[in-house]
């Protein structure tokens, strides 16, 4: 039995606290006024017990919510209602709610709630019969022999479980089992948001302590679903009764800035959408001026924003229009005819949130009032934000999901199975991510305390896949994030990414239009690193590395162990390391240092130079070691030496500037040459050993190689080849790029000095 339903022999309701908290925040007459655009969830009086209802007929009680239902579906087949409140209202006989009601009140008062977002007529009657199989006799067998499967699906969806057979994991398995159906079918939730909103309008008959209880779930995870699933007129309901229940002071304080706010003689915002009313007639535009005011929340927030409150701060304009076109047309009016605030302008028609919502936002200033006073302040300008939409649009972002019935279901199948079991639909991202890691998450305190977590994300980025594929992440999303959405499990492999098509570290924080390639590493010692946890922002991403390492105790090393020995010191520090194939000046400082000029002069093994000064000796410049069939150039050095350089070094340019001439060079018949190679990679166990070998299968010898420190997972790698012919140096860069871990391989070019 749920916690609102009392047994008529028990002692007399709870008598109802006298708290702010006890009673729904109560709207000043002028609000109420200027409120009825938004659709109306405080039309609810106490439903009058009926008698046994004439077969065939309606019963009195439904009334209202046919009317409501009738009025977004005319055609609308009303006998599975009357079907459904018969069997409810018979179920629920004899049983009272703690506030002395008659129990059949709350599922009356809840479909009420749904019909007047406009629900079609199976939500309402599961609705109706929501409460039915968890307190009374009713079945889920026999709702659906005579409503069908669909109506005993989301029925079966919104019955809370046991806490007999759960204990304390009752609650958050209740949310795991209705998570799970309303990833086959949204209405779920819609029932549980609309069952929430009324139980918290009613929540005055219960202690104090268990007000805040319900309140806070409530806050943390009922109002951030009905955010999600679009469903505004909810959302802003509930945020208020909580905000009465676990801030009442600031909640009186707010609701006497509106009272006072009401009772102002004019009104800056009624004068502003006569003004907007007027620019729309002139231009030919068939628009609606509404004023939406700001609900107890809003306003709380906007006071604490902005401090002193303005009369156009209680307040937003609505305009509705017929068609998108005229959206757009509406704001090119009111931005030439009025003063428009730029930094407040978002288009979310052309670019929908991730609920739904579309709408475009802008803000227009009042010109400066003068004062009455001669010699007084001027008053300052006021700002008037306004939301121009369709009435489409505008229904939808009332409604959300309840009033599209049920839109990321696919069609029909003509026999439904008979286990119960539903096709996986097309989801909203968010939800697909959360249904994905609730699977790993088996103990339900983590699960519950993820759940809020996940659902404290209230923004949602897209970044596309190379293959032109996208991945929904909430905002504040790395490349960790990323990559365990896009391969699960599988993404404890993952050495890199690139972003935009540059290299990026695993903890890049992405952007909303981000392209992400995931770069996958093929070892399978390949594991996470411990450090990747900082960076992990999803429930998926955190939940699968924090499972590995909990089955890999003293793992999770990752990039720490970069070539498979610690290149770590006695101090801390971590000096570049030498893998000498023989013994060379160059194997005695990092290769990427270009030796002086002063330099005794050697002949250097490498491709014949023939060059125009008779008996000079060349030496290949190491700074940009160029190779057959580079195109080079030489200048002469102390000693008699010619070096030889690429025409593109830098080292060229700094030469030329110096006054240094240049010597005619060009190569000669032979073709073994020697060439510096600079490889950047992730790093990853035995990588320095793979590389060495990709570079031996080509025939090269290695003269020297350096490895730096590890920096941010990346390592650069420097090797000096010696390559028996200068043809191989395309397929000796491939065989070095196609190493796992290994994002690119480039000849050296190096900064010429003081450059």
């Amino acid at each position: 039995m749920s916690a609102e339903a009392t047994n008529p022999a028990t002692p007399g309701p709870v008598a109802p606290t006298a708290s702010a908290a006890a009673t729904a925040p109560a709207v000043p007459r002028a609000d109420r006024r200027k409120s009825r655009p938004r659709i109306d969830l405080r039309r609810l009086g106490r439903a009058a017990l009926l008698g046994p209802a004439v077969r065939g007929k309606l019963p009195d009680a439904i009334s209202h919510v046919v009317e409501a239902h009738r009025a977004h579906h005319p055609d609308a087949d009303l006998d599975p209602l009357r079907r459904a409140y018969v069997l409810a209202e018979s179920s629920h006989r004899g049983q009272m709610r703690k506030s002395g009601e008659p129990y059949i009140t709350h599922p009356l008062a809840v479909t009420l709630i749904l019909a007047e977002l406009g629900a079609e007529t199976t939500t309402l009657t599961a609705s109706l019969l929501h409460d039915t199989v968890e307190d009374t006799d009713v079945t889920l067998d026999q709702v659906r022999e005579q409503f069908g499967e669909e109506v005993r699906y989301l029925v079966d969806g919104v019955t809370k479980l046991e806490k007999v057979d759960y204990g304390a994991a009752a609650e958050p398995e209740t949310f795991r089992k209705m998570l799970v159906a309303t990833g086959s079918d949204v209405r779920v939730m819609s029932i549980k948001l609309a069952d929430r909103l009324h139980n918290m309008r009613t929540l005055g008959v219960m202690r104090p302590e268990k007000q805040a209880r319900i309140a806070k779930v409530t806050r943390d995870v009922l109002i951030p679903l009905a955010e999600r699933l679009g469903v505004q007129a909810l959302k802003t309901e509930m945020e208020d009764l909580v905000f009465a229940i676990l801030h009442p002071e600031e909640y009186e304080h707010t609701r006497e800035l509106i009272a006072e706010n009401a009772a102002r003689p004019d009104d800056p915002l009624a004068e502003v959408a006569d003004e907007m009313r007027g620019v729309l007639r002139e231009a030919g535009i068939q628009a609606e001026v509404l004023i939406r005011p700001r609900h107890f929340v809003s306003v709380h927030r906007v006071a604490r924003k902005r401090g002193q409150l303005r009369g156009t701060d209680f307040g937003r304009l609505l305009v509705l229009v017929n068609e998108d076109a005229d959206c757009y047309a509406v704001l090119g009016e009111l931005h030439t005819c009025m003063t428009p605030v730029v930094s407040e302008f978002k288009d979310f028609i052309a670019v929908p949130k991730f609920n739904l919502y579309q709408s475009l936002h802008t803000a227009v200033a009042r010109p400066q009032a003068r004062t009455d006073s001669p010699g007084g302040t001027p008053i300052a300008a006021q700002v008037v934000e306004v939301l121009i939409r369709t009435h489409q649009m505008h229904k939808v972002a009332e409604a959300g999901v309840v009033a599209l019935g049920n839109p990321y279901a696919p069609a029909p199948a003509v026999d439904a199975p008979a286990d119960g079991e539903r096709a996986d639909p097309t989801r909203p991202g968010w939800l697909s991510r959360l249904l994905d890691w609730q699977q790993a998450a088996p103990d339900p305190d983590t699960f519950w305390s993820t759940l809020r977590e996940d659902l404290a994300q209230d923004r949602e980025i897209t970044v596309f896949r190379p293959d032109g594929g996208t991945l929904g992440l909430p905002e504040g999303a790395t490349c960790v994030d990323a990559a365990y959405a896009q391969y699960g499990e599988d993404a404890h492999a993952c050495i890199g990414a690139r972003v935009n098509g540059r290299l990026a570290t695993l903890s890049t924080v992405l952007k909303d239009g981000d392209t992400v390639q995931l770069l996958m590493g093929q070892d399978p010692a390949s594991e996470p690193s411990r450090e990747w946890l900082e960076h992990a922002h999803t429930p998926a991403a955190r939940i699968a590395i924090q499972r590995w390492l909990a089955t890999h105790p003293g793992g999770g090393t990752g990039a720490e162990d970069m070539t498979g020995t610690r290149a770590e010191t006695a101090e801390g520090t971590a000096p570049a390391r030498h893998a000498d194939a023989a013994p060379s000046t160059a194997a005695s400082r990092p290769a990427d240092v270009a030796p002086a000029e002063g330099t005794p002069a050697t002949r250097s093994r490498g491709a014949d130079v023939l060059v125009d000064r008779p008996g000079a000796s060349v030496r290949l410049a190491r700074c940009c070691t160029p190779v057959p069939p580079d195109e080079i150039t030489g200048f002469a050095v102390r000693g008699g030496v010619v070096t030889v350089h690429r025409v593109e070094c830098a080292a060229v340019a700094h030469m030329k500037g110096r006054g240094r001439a240049e010597i005619g060079v060009r190569w000669g018949d032979t073709t073994e040459c020697r060439v510096t190679l600079v490889a950047e990679s992730f790093g990853r166990p035995h990588l320095l050993a793979d590389l060495t070998e990709a570079i031996s299968s080509t025939g090269a010898d290695i003269v020297s190689a350096t490895v730096e420190p590890p920096s941010q997972q990346r390592v650069r790698h420097t090797y000096t080849l010696l390559l028996p012919d200068a043809a191989a140096l395309p397929a000796l860069m491939r065989a070095m790029r196609d190493v796992p871990g290994v994002y690119d391989v480039s000849r050296a070019q190096h900064q010429a000095p003081g450059s």
